[in-house]
Parts: C-alpha cells; sequence; structure tokens
C-alpha cells in the first residue's frame, strides 16, 4: 500500500472536535525497539457540538505506527480495531458526560527514520510533534485546537530526563514533569540522553526567578554561551517591547544532532536543531552567531505568540508564524542594525518568496487546502506573513500596534486562533476596516507595481497602477492594500519631502505633492514598505543618482542592486560591457567612511544568478545560466579592477583587532573585509587569501578565504587543511561538504557532489549532512542548470532513496525544480522528466506526492 492517496482538506469544511480534553497523563517507558506509552486522557463532549452533547458522536483519535497493546474507558476494557490512521470509538460505546480514555501502545524510537514523533538521535531519545507528530506517539486528538494541561512520567536509566512545564517529582530512573499551561499536543516534547547544561538564570520584570538550561552532548558545552545570552536578550527584549515575560519556573533547550528543522517552541522545552545553538568563535561565522541570536529569540517569542495563544487549525499557520517571524525580526535589528537586516530579510523573502509566487507551488499566506500540512512550511507563510504582519504595522502606527497586540494578548489567551481573529483586534482598536487588506492573506502572488510620473507648475504626481498575475487555482486578482512609502529628492541631493505612507487602495491610483521648485527624483517603497514588484522606468543616471544620495538606506542599497541587474541584463543579452557608471558608483559608496561597514559589504554584493534568471524570465527573455554565471564573473572581475586601488587598504582597515567578539559592528567589519578579500583574490591569484586562511583564528575569515579560492578555482590543499583540522566537528564539516559544490565550476558541479556523497562521512540519513551537499546543489545555479541534466538526474535519485526515510526532507528539497518553467525546452524537458520519475515511483510519501503533482500540475495546465 502507499500512501500516495492522500485526502485534500479544505479550509472551508473546518468543524470543531467532537469532544474537548481536561488534562492529560502519560507514562513513557523508553526502550529502543519498544517505548511503552501509557495514556490517560480526560475527554468532555465538546459544547460546539449538538451531536456529541447528545451522545450521538463518534470520537476519532489519531493514530499512526502505533501497536496497541490494551484500552479502556474509565476502567472497563474496550475492544477497538485501529486502521492505518487512528481508531473511532463509536458513540455507542462512549458515556454521556465526561470519560477517562486508557490506552498502552509500543512504539520503536530506534526504527523512526522520520524524526517525526519520538525518535533517537546517537543514543539520545526526542521528539518532533509539528505538525502532526503527536499521532505517532499515542491515540489522540492531533490538531491543533485541542488543548490541556500534561503531566509526563519518564522512566529510564538515562542521566536526564526532560518534558514540557515544570519538574514536580524525581527519582531512581525516573521524571515527572507538570505543565500547568494548556497546549496543543504539537506543542508536547521529550528528551532523554546522556546530556549536559550550560546553566544561568533570569529575574523577569515581576521578580520571578527562571532557570534557565542549554542540554547539549558532552564535550559541547563551551559552545553555548551565546546561545545563553541571546536567549537572555529575547526574554528582557520582549517584556519591554510586548510586555510579555516567562510564566514556568524553567526553561530548557536542547540540541539535536539529527532533526528536520530548525527549531521547535515546545512549551518550557525547545528543541533545536544544533547548528543553530552550538557555536564558538573558532567553529562558527558571524552569520552563524546572527542565526542562533535570531532563531534562539524566535522560538522563546513563540511562548506568546504560539503557545499561550495557539493556531484554530493548520491553516492558520501564518497566524503564530508570521507574526513571530516578524518580531524576531525586530529583535534581530534592535540588537544590531535595523537598516542592514533589512536588506537582508529582502533579499532572502526575493530569493525564496518572490521564486515561490512565480511558480508552481504558490500559494496565499493562508493556504485554504493542502493534503499534507508538512508542505506548506513555506517562505509565503514565514517570510510573506512576517511582511503582513510589518505592513499592518505601517498602516496603523506604532502605538495602535501595541494596543492591538496588548488585546490579542488579552482576548485569545489561552485560545486557539485564526487570522479573522487577529485582524479584528486591529479593528476593535483603530475603528478600521480590514477587508480589503485581509487579501494579502487569502490572495497568492506578488503584486506588480507599476509607476509613472508627470511634473507640471511645482506639481509632482506619481501614478501607480497594481496587478497581480494568475496564480494556481487564483485567476481573479483583486486590488489590494498597498502601503507605498515615498520621499523626494531635489537635484541636488537634498530631500525635499520626507517619507510619507501612501496608501494604495485602488487598481490605479495617483498621489501628488505641491510647492516644489524644481522635478525632484522620488525614492519609492521606501524601507521596501510592501511585498511588491516595483515596475518604473529608471535610468542608468537616476539609480546612480539615488546610490550617492538617498537618504534611506534600504533605497540606497536598492539603487545599487537596480544598476548591478540592469549591468547584468546588458552584459548579458547584449555582450556589453561592464559599466563604468556603476563600477565608480560602488567606488564612491566604498569610500565613505561613514557607513556601517556592513551596509558596504551588501553593496558590494551582487545580484544572485538565480535572481537574474527570475529577472530575465519577467522581462519574457530565457535565461540561459552559463550566460549569467559568465556575466558575473566578468562583472566580478571589473569591480576588483576598478577597486583596485582601494581594496589591499580597505582589507587592512577592517582587520579587527583583539579577541573574536560576535558583536554586530566587528562581524559588519569582517563581512566588508570578506568582500574585499573576495575581489582581492581575483587580482592577486589568492596570495592574500592564502594567507588569511594560514592565519586565522576564527571561522568566518578560514571559511571566507577558503570561498574566495575556490571560487577562482583554487584551494586544492586548503580543502584538504581544512578536512585534516575540522573532521571531528559535524558542523564545520557541513561547511565544508556545502562550499565545495557551492563554489564547483559548472561543468564539475554534479560530479563534486557525486563525489562527495561517497565520502566516509557523508551520513545522507541526517537531514543536515544531505543538505550540506545536495542542498547546495541547485544553490550553485549553473551547475544545477548544466545542460547535461546530471545534476538534475543526480538530486532526483537521492531525493527517492530518502523519501521512504524521510519524506519531509525529501519534500522539500524537491522544491528545487519548482523553477522549470522559466528555461529553455531541453531544460524543461530534463527537470520535468527527473519530476515524473520522483512521481512515478512505487510508495512514494504523500510529502513527496503532493509537491511533484503541484509542479507538474502547471506543465499539464
Amino acid at each position: 500500500m502507499t500512501e500516495t492517496a492522500a485526502q485534500t482538506i479544505h479550509l472551508a469544511e473546518y468543524q470543531p472536535p467532537s469532544h474537548l480534553i481536561e488534562d492529560v497523563s502519560l507514562t513513557f517507558r523508553l526502550d529502543p525497539k519498544a517505548t511503552r506509552v501509557l495514556s490517560e486522557i480526560r475527554f468532555v463532549p465538546n459544547p460546539a457540538r449538538e451531536d456529541a452533547l447528545a451522545g450521538k458522536a463518534d470520537l476519532r483519535l489519531d493514530g499512526v505506527q502505533l501497536k496497541l497493546i490494551s484500552a479502556a474507558i474509565d476502567g472497563n476494557p474496550v475492544d477497538v480495531t485501529p486502521d492505518a490512521t487512528g481508531l473511532t470509538l463509536p458513540a455507542a460505546l462512549l458515556p454521556a458526560g465526561p470519560f477517562t480514555w486508557e490506552a498502552e501502545v509500543e512504539i520503536a524510537p530506534a526504527e523512526n527514520t522520520a524524526l517525526e514523533g519520538l525518535y533517537m538521535s546517537n543514543g539520545m531519545y526526542c521528539t518532533q510533534c509539528e505538525a502532526e507528530g503527536f499521532r505517532k506517539i499515542t491515540y489522540y486528538l492531533d490538531r491543533p485546537d485541542v488543548m490541556a494541561p500534561f503531566r509526563v512520567r519518564i522512566e529510564s536509566d538515562l542521566p536526564v530526563l526532560l518534558s514540557n512545564g515544570n519538574p514536580v517529582a524525581a527519582g531512581p530512573e525516573l521524571a515527572e514533569w507538570e505543565d500547568p499551561w494548556p497546549k496543543p499536543a504539537y506543542l508536547f516534547a521529550l528528551v532523554a540522553g546522556d546530556l549536559v547544561a550550560h546553566i544561568d538564570r533570569f529575574v523577569t520584570r515581576s521578580g520571578e526567578t527562571v532557570d534557565l538550561n542549554v542540554w547539549v552532548r558532552p564535550g559541547d558545552e563551551g559552545k553555548c554561551a551565546y546561545a545563553m545570552d541571546s536567549l537572555k536578550r529575547a526574554m528582557k527584549w520582549d517584556e519591554e517591547v510586548y510586555g510579555r515575560e516567562y510564566d514556568l519556573d524553567i526553561f530548557n533547550i536542547v540540541a539535536v544532532d539529527d532533526f528536520n528543522m530548525g527549531a521547535m517552541e515546545n512549551k518550557g522545552l525547545n528543541i533545536f536543531n544544533s547548528k543553530y545553538v552550538l557555536a564558538s568563535p573558532e567553529t562558527a561565522t558571524d552569520d552563524d552567531f546572527a542565526r542562533i541570536e535570531a532563531i534562539i529569540a524566535h522560538e522563546y517569542f513563540h511562548n506568546w505568540t504560539g503557545n499561550r495563544i495557539t493556531c484554530r487549525d493548520w491553516f492558520q499557520l501564518c497566524l503564530k508564524e508570521g507574526l513571530t517571524v516578524f518580531r524576531d525580526q525586530s529583535f534581530s535589528g534592535d540588537m544590531r542594525s535595523h537598516a542592514v537586516k533589512r536588506i537582508e530579510d529582502v533579499l532572502d523573502l526575493r530569493a525564496r518568496q518572490f521564486r515561490e509566487d512565480a511558480g508552481p507551488l504558490a500559494h496565499p499566506v493562508r493556504p485554504d487546502h493542502y493534503q499534507e500540512i508538512n508542505n506548506f512550511y513555506t517562505a509565503t507563510v514565514y517570510d510573506k506573513g512576517a511582511e503582513v504582519i510589518a505592513m499592518l504595522k505601517r498602516l496603523v502606527g506604532d502605538d495602535a500596534y501595541r494596543k492591538a497586540l496588548d488585546l490579542y494578548f488579552e482576548r485569545h489567551d489561552g485560545e486557539a486562533a485564526t487570522i479573522e481573529d487577529w485582524l479584528k483586534v486591529f479593528e476593535d482598536t483603530t475603528g478600521r476596516d480590514l477587508s480589503q487588506f485581509k487579501r494579502w492573506y487569502t490572495d497568492a502572488g506578488t503584486p506588480h507595481l507599476k509607476v509613472t510620473d508627470d511634473f507640471k507648475d511645482g506639481s509632482y504626481t506619481l501614478h501607480f497602477e497594481q496587478e497581480t498575475a494568475p496564480t494556481p487555482g487564483q485567476a481573479e486578482k483583486p486590488p489590494r492594500v498597498i502601503p507605498i512609502a515615498v520621499g523626494l529628492l531635489n537635484p541636488n541631493g537634498d530631500e525635499v519631502v520626507p517619507t510619507q505612507m501612501l496608501e494604495m487602495t485602488e487598481a490605479k491610483q495617483s498621489f501628488s505633492f505641491d510647492g516644489l521648485a524644481a522635478r525632484p527624483v522620488p525614492s519609492i517603497l521606501r524601507g521596501f514598505s510592501a511585498p511588491v514588484i516595483l515596475e518604473r522606468e529608471t535610468s542608468a543616471e537616476e539609480r546612480a543618482f539615488l546610490l550617492a544620495h538617498d537618504t534611506d538606506p534600504f533605497n540606497r542599497w536598492e539603487a545599487g542592486r537596480g544598476l548591478a541587474k540592469q549591468v547584468l541584463l546588458r552584459m548579458v543579452t547584449e555582450g556589453a560591457a561592464p559599466a563604468p557608471g556603476y563600477l565608480s558608483g560602488i567606488e564612491a559608496l566604498l569610500r565613505d567612511n561613514g557607513l556601517d561597514p556592513a551596509f558596504r559589504a551588501l553593496a558590494l554584493r551582487l545580484p544572485s544568478e538565480d535572481d537574474m534568471a527570475q529577472t530575465l524570465h519577467a522581462a519574457g527573455i530565457t535565461p540561459d545560466p552559463s550566460r549569467i554565471h559568465a556575466a558575473r564573473q566578468d562583472l566580478q572581475r571589473a569591480l576588483a579592477s576598478q577597486l583596485s586601488a582601494l581594496l589591499p587598504a580597505l582589507y587592512t582597515e577592517m582587520a579587527v583587532p583583539g579577541a573574536y567578539t560576535p558583536d554586530a559592528a566587528a562581524a559588519g567589519k569582517r563581512a566588508l573585509r570578506g568582500a574585499a578579500l573576495a575581489l582581492l583574490t581575483r587580482l592577486d591569484d589568492g596570495a592574500t587569501a592564502q594567507g588569511q586562511f594560514a592565519k586565522a583564528d576564527n571561522m568566518t575569515e578560514q571559511l571566507g578565504a577558503l570561498a574566495a579560492l575556490l571560487d577562482i578555482g583554487k584551494g586544492t590543499d586548503e580543502v584538504t587543511a581544512f578536512e585534516t583540522r575540522w573532521r571531528a566537528d559535524r558542523l564545520v564539516m557541513d561547511k565544508w561538504f556545502s562550499l565545495q559544490v557551492l563554489y564547483a565550476a559548472p561543468e564539475a558541479c554534479a560530479a563534486t557532489a557525486a563525489r562527495l556523497t561517497e565520502h566516509p562521512d557523508f551520513d545522507w540519513k541526517n537531514p543536515n549532512r544531505f543538505r550540506s551537499v545536495l542542498g547546495a546543489l541547485p544553490a550553485n545555479a549553473a551547475g544545477f542548470h548544466d545542460p547535461s541534466g546530471a545534476s538534475y538526474r543526480l538530486l532526483a535519485d537521492w531525493i527517492i532513496r530518502l523519501d521512504p526515510l524521510n519524506p519531509q526532507t525529501a519534500a522539500r528539497m524537491s522544491s528545487a525544480f519548482e523553477t522549470w518553467a522559466r528555461y529553455d525546452g531541453d531544460r524543461q524537458d530534463l527537470i520535468c522528466g527527473a519530476l515524473e520519475r520522483i512521481r512515478q515511483t512505487p510508495g512514494l510519501s504523500r510529502d513527496l506526492n503532493e509537491m511533484t503533482a503541484r509542479m507538474l500540475g502547471a506543465k499539464d495546465a
């Protein structure tokens, strides 16, 4: 029997559960191959269901891959027969009022390669229950709108036994935990293993002391300090900015080597992929430290936006994820640089979410149907969901936003809420009608915002037109509310109209600015005030002017990026030489020592090859990945030549003296130093990079030097030296694997990845290691799209191999094929052939079947 015959679940068909749960008691008798789970669950008929109150509703419990040992209702054994997805308790079997369901099941954590439910990672027991993993632990109403307090008893000879809430009892080979806050089953967690803790405390603003622990394997305890520091800063920030205090006596974080995602916000017991906890200057880059800070904060912030208030059903996933991403972005901006953080977030949004919106996997921020919910943990739900929150805050203002959030926490604490509940608190606090704004949640696709302008008698007018292309299942796109931040500069570079927030609500709309002495230069969509694609005929001279003078840092960076894309577009399509205006503009920016080094480093970063492919496709030009790669390499060489007199001094000036620190100022200098090194390497044949690699005392500079060498086809000795030094460190070796694929020559990319899959340290069952090689393959755009199709075949082979063991990771990896429609007929045939081969594999998982069907469906449409 295959898993491919999946049921489509629709938002419109939501029904409340027949029963609710008053409390849960679980006992775990841990054994790798035969763990026993004993459950006592107090059910009550749901007052919202008349059939349940009348004793006419069956109770359906979810359960997958469970061996039922015994079952009873109110102490009386019952004879029930489970099926593949659970079991049904007929209404005739159920008491009229509350009753206690008791069950004993057996599961095999050591055989759970899907890493969902209770599984083992190198001898440690751990759980991942979001979205529907708890049904692999015991029979339950595994849905987010069923919330209950849990008491958990763990029996094992392992030294550390953890679960949600507060510890209430301990003894030889046992521990008991009680979580007083009602939660859905997806927030349940259990960890048991040989672990050591990095310990600290936090005192809340009301004077309560909270014990903090970061649990890791012995030997890793020296890499926890930054995670702990990030946690304490996040706790303080949430009190100051959102008024939210922590609500338990203890907060535990556990680092796990085998984990499908980044981290999980289980109440009081956050489980993390170890790469987002463990860091030291020698083993982690500045980017690693920044990600740890953000993800630690994200999962902690979920305590209120996700746990205390959860989502009614999985269609509301963006309610908790979009809001929490926005909160962690704001936190990171406060900790570092709002301007740099905004640019980085938009780069990520465009690379991942805009790509998603433009292809067969496009879906609304709140989808209206799905087959496998794991496939909707997407950039649209997370990143675009955060953009929608940011737009709402811009529209109502900071004070009204805070009042609305206070009402949200007051009104819905302890509830499972919806997007409608979320928007209603804003309507109630501001008096605004948000029915049109709601389209950001219900309509897929990225709006295109076309702009023209005119100037007459001192009046400057901007004319806007919005249009959103059809997406799968949604042909018509009514106009949305779009906040457009605009400022105007005079020809001398002075700002004559400071930032104003225009609110566009119609398909076509104009805004005028009067009393101007001369035609201004507009700075439109400042701070990227809405996730749209701005279309305006803009000369290279105007972009160069904004690059030099714009007072909005995002738009200043955007002007430089727009120039770079114009230059690359002409280089790819016309064989043009790099434009001198762009090169001199970047040089002038680099010479401005008043600018944040991190900002200058971002200005040096060229548009990615995938970004240029999408840009060409949007312009009606079939992209050639090989030509894009060659043009981008040529432009980097031209930049190096233009900056040849500046680079050595800049490289030296940006050296950070003293011991390594991960703070924003030091990281910014290292970022600019690394960008300078990448260009300098093209001038000195790698001599400076080789020297830096040999002397580097931190991973940022060692890895940067290695990348610079690989990018010019050198670094063979350094690759070997890096492996020799770091082979015992699993997370550092992930970088080693990934870098070789990312910087492989296009024609050698597939062969490089294939060779690395034969390396003795390539553990394809570990998601981090699998992604380090096969996930890096599509990130090398020219190599992935090599005309031979070798990379397509290699990735398809490995996805097929992984799917029976880990469907979630296999399905996510398949999205590398989503852009097939951009390319020429030969590449389309090769990609769709790979997808078809995956889809025709016998026994394909529900996760992967849905993904391939959606991508191939666009071809068949």
